[in-house]
């Protein structure tokens, strides 16, 4: 297998995806951090491969040196421990909505001032935070938005997030929780998870002092315009999971009695075509039937209790469609 070919052309598309995601519906997140937190990730993914520092180096080309310190920068704050130091300070200053620089030195004196300051630097020149006043008297401060309509979507998109995130990944902590969903404000964070504990759909459990969560359901409906971030995300992770697991089994290829793995079919017709409608109607199709197979798969477990010695078994299925006209649009299902 030719990697460094595929994986090209993965982070080729990769990219155009994030930048349709950044501009979608006129909005403009910052992306200012991308880059620091691909490496970090990266790093963290093939250290979980078991591969050492001396190999990971020598795959991004750089020193054993240069790496070591890249790390270091990139690692968790001193301060605040489970985010990194961009993160953290991001996040005080979200939830204080204004802050002195003295105030912030003071909150990570745990940390190099020069890394604080070189954080603070980066979150004005991104846009994420505003700069006033000079010398002692330089405080920022958050952009906020008054649109209480706004304010409510995003903390619904929250709460969907959190919950595909737990149905895939749960039970999970709440650091657990943070490393899936990077939110920085903690308070924000922390009414999610408590509207949704309060709503049903979230379990809190605790033992001794350890807290985890988990949701047995996750369902987000057809035509709910809140819940489409939610939807990208669940279907990314599930279509990323089938590849990473096949991959991980060592299968190279593709049998139509494989219980894991993905299939892409690509039909060319015309338009007015005898078998449009059928070839169109593929994505429906598919959909009706994993809302009826759900179905039935509820109402038997409604009524036969699962034998105890049965080992509990997660099957996700995943489909997506896109038409290409002749003038090169795209439109997706």
């Amino acid at each position: 297998m030719n990697a460094t070919l595929l994986v090209d052309a993965i982070v080729r598309q990769t990219v155009v995806l994030i930048a349709t995601l950044a501009t979608g519906a006129g909005q403009r997140p910052s992306l200012s951090h991308i880059a620091d937190q691909v490496f970090a990730e990266l790093v963290r993914a093939l250290k979980e491969q078991g591969l050492s520092n001396k190999l990971v180096a020598d795959m991004f080309g750089i020193a054993l040196r240069t790496y070591h310190t890249r790390v270091a920068q990139l690692a968790e704050s001193h301060s605040q421990q489970g985010r990194s130091l961009w993160e953290a300070v991001y996040g005080l200053i979200q939830a204080k909505g204004q802050v002195g620089r003295a105030a912030v030195l003071d909150s990570f004196q745990s940390d190099d001032p020069a890394m604080v300051r070189a954080v603070l630097r980066d979150l004005v020149g991104s846009g994420l935070v505003y700069k006033t006043g000079r010398g002692e008297r330089t405080c920022y401060r958050a952009p906020s938005s008054n649109d209480p309509t706004e304010l409510s979507r995003a903390g619904v998109t929250l709460e969907r997030m959190v919950l595909v995130a737990l149905h895939r990944h749960g039970p999970a902590s709440d650091s657990e929780l943070r490393e899936l969903l990077p939110v920085d404000d903690d308070g924000e964070w922390t009414r999610a998870l408590s509207q949704l504990e309060a709503d049903g759909l979230l379990v809190r459990e605790e033992t001794g002092d350890a807290v985890r969560y988990r949701c047995e359901r996750c369902i987000i409906p057809f035509g709910d315009e809140v819940g489409w971030e939610a939807a990208v995300f669940d279907h990314y992770q599930a279509m990323v999971a089938a590849l990473v697991t096949k991959l991980r089994l060592g299968t190279r290829r593709a049998g139509l009695a494989d219980q894991i793995g993905g299939s892409t079919f690509v039909f060319d017709l015309y338009d007015g075509h005898p078998m449009q409608s059928e070839v169109l109607g593929f994505l429906k199709a598919m959909r009706t039937h994993g809302l009826e197979l759900r179905r039935r798969l509820d109402d038997h477990d409604d009524n036969h209790p699962r034998p105890v010695a049965a080992a509990a078994m997660r099957v996700v299925a995943y489909v997506g469609q896109t038409i290409t006209e002749a003038d090169g649009e795209e439109h997706h299902g």
